[in-house]
């Protein structure tokens, strides 16, 4: 064998220089996709959407403050509905006669008679004549205490409380009031109540719609992230949607992140609403006995949110996670069908 012969490969000598290795290319979800699975062992590919990115946690900030807002509205409109149906009830069950100061007229006398023709009349459970004193404090968060009612023309008032079993009837009194007790006056507070239940139901539609427009407002949100999340993905999605991939499986990529989305911003979001409700129960609890906590009580009666606004706010978790999680998918299907 010559010597030549017997020499190896240039290959395979040690000191023979070695070519260069190709560069390492990124891995994609294309690459990912493109290695084959060794055998026994599922291959689990990458997300389109990212999972964590900075648009995705603004979404879910944005989300969260919408929530909240909304869920105040909701409090609201629970908090002055129920006012309203507890005025429509006190009307109801009660009513007030007045009597007018006039000159040389015993108030305490005419009292006595109205009393006495109250009882009378059908319908009335029982009659509470309202002492001096009583009508003193009633006045004091308007003005101020130390009141010397006899320099002033106040009314004398005398409540009724109505049968519920027995109607009321209301044209025989009035008629025992004008022959039996002059200066003596029905009032069953209807015109004022109409005018406060009146302005109550503004107040709750006024509510209704701002939850609305907070809700439209949502959905831009969503439609403008979904339409971001998709243009920073979009060498992906085009090629996704060319190869032949189902809309529907680009669309549901997208909805299920945009769901977990809102799923979290609600919950923050109605969390934060309801600590809110508690609180507010709270510093008002704490604040009875002032004249501004009397006169909202007076008004509003007690602050109570009722277990209707808890189910509402919750109600309104899901329907915000369910309308994040639709929008994103609607706006995929159109941006799809623009490629398309």
């Amino acid at each position: 064998m010559s010597a030549r012969e017997a020499r190896p490969p240039a290959a395979d000598r040690p000191d023979a220089p070695k070519a260069p290795k190709a560069p390492e290319r990124p891995t994609t979800f294309f690459h990912e996709a493109a290695k084959p699975a060794a055998p026994g062992k599922r291959r689990r590919l990458g997300p389109i959407v990212p999972a964590s990115t900075v648009s995705g946690r603004t979404l879910t900030i944005v989300i969260a403050i919408m929530t909240y807002l909304a869920s105040l509205t909701l409090g609201g409109v629970d908090l002055t509905r129920r006012t309203a149906a507890g005025w429509e009830r006190d009307v109801v069950r009660e009513t007030t006669i007045q009597i007018r100061p006039a000159e040389g007229r015993d108030l305490d006398a005419a009292v006595e008679r109205v009393e006495k023709l109250a009882r009378a009349t059908p319908g009335v459970a029982d009659v509470r004549p309202y002492s001096k004193e009583e009508t003193a404090r009633l006045l004091e968060p308007w003005l101020g205490a130390g009141l010397a009612l006899d320099e002033l023309p106040i009314p004398r008032l005398v409540v009724l409380k109505l049968s519920a079993d027995t109607p009321f009837d209301d044209a025989a009194l009035k008629r025992a009031l004008e022959r039996d007790a002059p200066g003596a006056t029905l009032d069953d507070h209807r015109r004022f109540l109409d005018r406060l239940v009146a302005m109550a139901r503004a107040v709750v539609w006024f509510g209704l719609v701002v939850l609305i427009l907070m809700l439209a407002a949502t959905v831009l949100s969503v439609v403008f992230a979904t339409r971001g999340a998709m243009a920073s993905n979009r060498d992906i999605v085009q090629v996704l949607h060319f190869v032949g991939a189902r809309d529907s499986y680009i669309a549901s990529q997208f909805q299920s992140r945009f769901l977990k989305l809102g799923l979290r911003g609600g919950i923050a979001g109605g969390a934060a609403a309801i600590v809110t409700f508690f609180l507010a129960g709270a510093m008002l609890s704490r604040g009875v006995g002032t004249a501004t906590v009397d006169q909202m009580d007076a008004l509003f009666g007690a602050f109570e949110i009722g277990p209707s606004a808890y189910v509402s706010v919750c109600l309104l978790v899901l329907v915000v996670a369910g309308l994040t999680a639709a929008t994103s998918r609607a706006t995929v299907y159109g941006v799809l069908r623009a490629m398309g």
